[in-house]
């Protein structure tokens, strides 16, 4: 079993930060990629951001130069830096983590966590 717990959510004005939090537990053999998705009321769930195992990112057009994703693979933790926030970040943040459990299997499964609310005010 495989769980992924999110925190570092909450309320801030408009040009501040937050960072995000995301830790995988239980049997883990490896992690692949990991990420940062939202979602906004009325709106499709969007990738923010994206790191590999190797560490290479990538980032949607509208967080590139604000948000920063990191990962420390010790820890099985991935983060979400997110600096100049606007009103327009609002949204349910859920990470993701694509997990490879045992060592005998080569097949990763992406899994999810329950999401953490990211609010910024005008």
């Amino acid at each position: 079993q495989v769980q992924l717990v999110e925190s570092g959510g909450g309320l801030v004005q408009a040009g501040g930060s937050l960072t995000l939090y995301c830790a995988a537990s239980g049997t883990i053999y490896s992690i692949n990629a990991m990420g940062w998705y939202r979602q906004a009321p009325g709106k499709q769930r969007e990738l923010v951001a994206s790191i590999s195992s190797g560490g290479s990112t990538n980032y949607a057009d509208s967080v590139k130069g604000r948000f920063t994703i990191s990962r420390d693979n010790a820890k099985n933790t991935v983060y979400l830096q997110m600096n100049s926030l606007k009103p327009e970040d609002t949204a349910v943040y859920y990470c993701n983590a694509d997990i490879r459990q045992f060592y005998f299997s080569a097949t990763a499964r992406r899994y999810w966590g329950q999401g953490t609310q990211v609010t910024v005010s005008s």
